[in-house]
């Protein structure tokens, strides 16, 4: 049994002894996300590489037992389909693209029994939909990947995920995916044994240094911009925070103490499209992920992104991204790129 979770290697690390080792299980969802699946179980077998005896032990599942696709394509086995677990044991489920359709009834009724049998509980990436369907994410701090965070409020409006690296809620931990699982698993190496180990597991990952859990996933505005302008990233906030409102330029820039033009200049300076131009794209890629991610219906995601009707929008999605909305939502049919279109026009 060890030698299935122990690989050898030239470092070590002492461990205080243990009676058994931790047992973790992973659940693995159609569509999952690998890069956030790798990252969590890789510190896992790092730390008992470091120790030279099995401080964790991991059982990787699927609903049904079958082989999983995850979002890259690639096909992964797994031990078995979810059922029994250890007393001690802790359940993260992985999540990725289109998670509301990958997770299923029977896998959330199957979490909250795990909940509510002392076991602790998980979310990568987008696995956070899991726990919410399960109903254990009311009043808890919790996070998932931040592309699926509007999709995510549409779905459960009555929850509020933050935009952070990973969140620790007594029994319900959650991650963004991607690199953020290695944050949060060399966080549990740690905690169960010892900071030497945990810091140790992040240098042979490469890692650098053990980032706070509440750090931000995305860069600031002013980095990703590449800009320090106050104004300039106020207003972009404005528009992001306020998609579905009908914005006035003009009342926005007297709000802020400056002319409606002095805003378009600096638009076309710092970002090289027009404030109108720019609030579009932002609808729109709003509209791809409520489309493809809810059960809105195709007028219910015009209006939350803020077009004036369903016509204007589909419209506009045809214009940047060669199909009709309808074709891109999870009730309509496969999607159909129109013929002579497909590339998104210049600003």
């Amino acid at each position: 049994m060890t030698a299935n979770f122990v690989a050898k290697g030239v470092a070590h690390v002492p461990v205080p002894s243990i009676d058994q080792p931790v047992p973790v299980a992973f659940v693995l969802l159609h569509n999952f996300s690998l890069i956030a699946f790798s990252s969590a179980i890789e510190p896992l077998r790092i730390a008992n590489q470091l120790a030279g005896r099995a401080l964790f032990e991991w059982t990787i599942l699927s609903e049904d037992g079958a082989p999983v696709t995850c979002s890259n394509g690639m096909s992964v086995t797994v031990d078995a389909p979810i059922g029994e677990t250890k007393p001690r044991e802790m359940v993260f489920v992985c999540g990725g693209v289109e998670p509301e359709k990958s997770t299923s009834r029977p896998v959330a009724d199957w979490l909250r029994a795990q909940w509510r049998g002392g076991r602790t509980v998980g979310g990568l990436c987008t696995g956070a939909y899991a726990l919410a369907k399960a109903g254990l994410l009311q009043g808890r701090k919790f996070t998932l990947h931040w592309e699926n965070l509007p999709p995510f409020a549409a779905t459960f409006p009555r929850l509020t995920p933050l935009e952070q690296l990973y969140c620790i809620d007594d029994r319900i931990l959650t991650c963004a995916g991607g690199a953020a699982a290695t944050d949060l698993f060399c966080e549990i190496v740690a905690r169960r044994h010892g900071a030497r180990l945990g810091d140790a597991v992040l240098k042979m990952c490469l890692h650098g240094q053990q980032r706070p859990a509440n750090l931000q996933q995305r860069l600031s505005l002013s980095s990703t911009l590449g800009v320090r302008n106050p104004v300039l990233v106020a207003v972009i906030r404005k528009f992001e925070t306020d998609i579905e409102a009908e914005i006035d330029l003009s009342d926005l820039a007297e709000s802020l103490g400056i002319s409606r033009r002095h805003i378009e200049r600096m638009f076309l300076r710092y970002v090289g499209t027009s404030p109108k131009r720019y609030l579009r794209q932002l609808r729109l890629e709003r509209s791809r992920a409520l489309l493809t991610e809810t059960d809105l219906s195709v007028q219910e995601v015009a209006y939350a992104c803020g077009f004036s009707s369903a016509n204007a929008f589909a419209k506009c999605f045809r214009q940047a991204y060669g199909m009709a909305p309808r074709f891109m939502t999870n009730v309509g049919p496969t999607p159909k790129p129109i013929a002579g279109q497909g590339a998104a026009p210049s600003p």
